[in-house]
């Protein structure tokens, strides 16, 4: 038996107002349209369903059993339907994110501020990596994108899209008075102790990569396991440490933090944002993407 589905929305309209011509106002149709399907559904199903008189409509006994079933079913259609269009209006919905520590107070944090302001009402869980842990993240899944700072070495499965380009200076603290108000060079820098990221980052790699191309070999005093630690132990006097300009333009005391000029001077990296090929976003993750693909929209 395919009896059609707008034949059992008829009937539910009908046996919820208990009126033929309540339903045919709410479905926008006329009484004898109403009438006539509920006649073929009737003789479809082989039964009465309602008992029309001049006190109203009423469901037959089989017409009590039939819209148990039929409520029920519209019912999850409705509440279907809300949490969709929920979704479409970003009254809900979730985000999960994997964020190397630069890219995500460079990049992501200001994107969020500006996110969370249109959209309370999506739910947003940050995992927070350096670049090859949050790759991973990503290709396995856990992840509906990543934002992370280049080099990357992203695998052939994963789009990149550049967000924002990033400069970073080596800092130290007043305590190396010592140091000449000059461009230093990088040999005359390494005579200092150096704080960096650890060796599985691809922070290490990129600096590793930038003194070797120079002639010299990196080797850190101190390392952090993460970027927003090396500023703190610059300011305790430790060393010197290589951190984007933005960490120290959104530092709250600036003052005890000296900006080193080097020559050649640091390359400029790039934050990304990444996604697996071929799949689609939700509709939260692709408005929070379009922010931070169009920064400051």
């Amino acid at each position: 038996m395919d009896i059609r589905y707008d034949s059992y929305k008829t009937f539910y309209y009908v046996a919820k107002y208990e009126s033929f011509t309540q339903a045919a106002n709410v479905l926008r149709n006329s009484q004898p349209n109403i009438t006539r399907c509920i006649k073929n559904l009737e003789e479809e199903l082989g039964c009465k369903l309602f008992i029309r008189s001049n006190r109203g409509t009423k469901l037959t006994q089989e017409g009590q059993k039939l819209y148990t079933h039929v409520s029920l079913a519209f019912e999850h259609l409705r509440a279907g339907e809300e949490e969709i269009l929920q979704r479409q209006s970003l009254k809900s919905g979730n985000i999960t994110i994997a964020a190397s520590e630069i890219a995500l107070h460079c990049a992501l944090l200001p994107a969020l501020k500006r996110f969370r302001s249109r959209y309370p009402g999506v739910r947003i869980r940050i995992f927070n990596h350096s670049t090859p842990q949050a790759i991973e993240v990503l290709r396995n899944g856990l992840a509906d994108f990543a934002v992370v700072t280049t080099p990357t070495d992203a695998p052939k499965s994963l789009l990149s899209y550049p967000i924002q380009t990033i400069q970073e200076v080596p800092v130290c603290s007043a305590a190396f008075d010592s140091i000449p108000a000059k461009t230093l060079t990088l040999q005359e820098l390494l005579q200092y102790p150096i704080i960096c990221l650890g060796a599985q980052t691809k922070t290490f790699q990129f600096y590793t990569r930038f003194f070797a191309q120079n002639g010299l070999t990196l080797r850190p005093d101190i390392e952090a396991a993460t970027a927003d630690q090396i500023l703190p132990m610059v300011k305790s006097d430790l060393g010197i440490g290589f951190v984007p300009e933005d960490f120290i333009f959104k530092e709250a005391d600036p003052s005890g933090i000296r900006v080193l000029t080097v020559k050649p001077a640091i390359p400029k990296r790039e934050i990304c944002l990444l996604k697996r090929k071929g799949e689609g976003s939700s509709v939260a993750a692709e408005e929070l993407e379009k922010m931070l693909l169009n920064k400051g929209r």
